[in-house]
């Protein structure tokens, strides 16, 4: 075991007040796992906010006014709202889960493990097996993290760096006939990233285009998760399909999966499920951007639980959710204009493996000072 690394067969049994060494920003004090021993504490009273994305993309002054300052309302109270009207076809999202599908039951582990995730800058890109999603988590899911390098969309914001070669998927893909299907995905979502943001930021009071650069060719990881079916073979009870986290990253964007397990921890402590109408997409606000708001909006606790259908849980759950990432070279600085600020300014490679450290260990935080020059991208993989 590395040196720092967390024991993960404390998983279904930790609180997240055991890591809190490593997070960046104020969290609360949750446990990891649904409970083994009592019926858990779920609000069934909270509704979750729909806000019509059009209304911020096709109307005037006033539709986006009122739009940015009702997604403005829901995020601070929970960090996730339901968004309609965002323009991406439905049936792309229906395709996708077939993708998803197929990718994972029709690719030979060996190949999967050929592509084991390791750190590309920031990030942890890659496949990652069952029950391995991290060191604390003992999940029942694969996932597998594709990082826009991994797209034929061109290079992110402030990577300069050649390429050395043409773009091919097989450096990437265990089947490369996904690529091209996965990146109508990706170009759909991430351009919402920038009205996104700028609505975000106009809720806040700020400059709506402060981060318009950054978010033009933006940075981004496509995460493809595949829950088998809960045999009782696979389920001992205590353990859910995706403990209890928080997203590392500006926001996420999550078209709505089909299979019910989706839970938000609210500000009174209570589980609250959150399963959105067909062909909508969940926002949920992300790490940096507690941090660069001065926690005016919380990057909110989440899991994924047991379906309540049986005839649900039988079955395989598929998700794609998006993030939304800044350079990892890029400085994270709380916003002019929210009072004083309670976090210093920090690199998004420091802050985002620092936080991360907790599910590799110790030793994947990279320290770059604020004042210490970089020249060129940050993107060197860790192995």
């Amino acid at each position: 075991m590395t040196q720092g690394k967390p024991d993960q067969s404390r998983g279904p049994d930790a609180s997240s007040g055991e890591f809190a060494r490593f997070d960046q920003v104020s969290k609360p004090e949750y446990h990891l796992a649904e409970s083994a021993d009592q019926p858990e504490d779920f609000d069934e009273e909270f509704r979750f906010t729909t806000c019509d994305l059009g209304r911020f993309l096709h109307g005037g002054a006033e539709d986006r006014a009122r739009f940015a300052r009702q997604l403005g309302e829901a995020m601070a109270g929970i960090g996730f709202a339901i968004l309609e009207g965002h323009g991406v076809d439905p049936a792309l999202f229906v395709e996708a889960e077939n993708w998803v599908t197929e990718l994972f039951e029709r690719t030979p582990l060996e190949e999967k493990l050929r592509h084991r995730a390791a750190r590309h800058g920031a990030v942890s890109e890659g496949y990652f097996p069952i029950r391995e999603t991290s060191d604390i988590h003992p999940d029942l899911v694969e996932g597998w993290v594709f990082g826009r390098r991994a797209f034929d969309l061109g290079v992110a914001t402030g990577d300069t760096a050649p390429r050395g070669r043409r773009f091919d998927a097989r450096d990437f893909w265990p089947r490369p006939e996904l690529e091209p299907r996965f990146r109508q995905l990706v170009a759909a979502e991430s351009a919402l990233f920038a009205p996104v943001m700028r609505a975000v930021l106009q809720g806040l009071g700020c400059d709506p285009a402060r981060f318009d650069s950054e978010l033009s060719a933006p940075h981004l990881g496509q995460r493809l998760n595949f829950y088998p079916g809960l045999a009782q073979t696979d389920d001992d009870g205590r353990a859910g399909r995706l403990l209890g986290h928080e997203d590392v990253d500006l926001f996420t964007l999550l078209p709505a999966p089909t299979v019910e397990g989706l839970q938000v921890l609210n500000s009174n402590g209570r589980w609250v499920r959150l399963h959105a109408p067909p062909g909508s997409i969940i926002l949920n606000t992300g790490d940096y951007l507690q941090r660069l708001s001065n926690d005016r909006l919380p990057s909110t606790t989440h899991r994924v639980g047991r379906p309540r259908d049986a005839a649900q849980a039988a079955r395989p759950r598929v998700s794609f959710p998006l993030a939304a990432y800044l350079p990892p070279e890029s400085v994270l600085e709380v916003l002019p204009g929210l009072g004083p600020p309670k976090y210093a300014p920090i690199r998004v490679i420091t802050f985002h493996t620092r936080t991360t450290a907790k599910f590799y260990g110790d030793d994947y935080a990279v320290e770059l000072p604020v004042d210490e020059p970089v020249d060129g991208p940050v993107d060197g993989p860790k192995t």
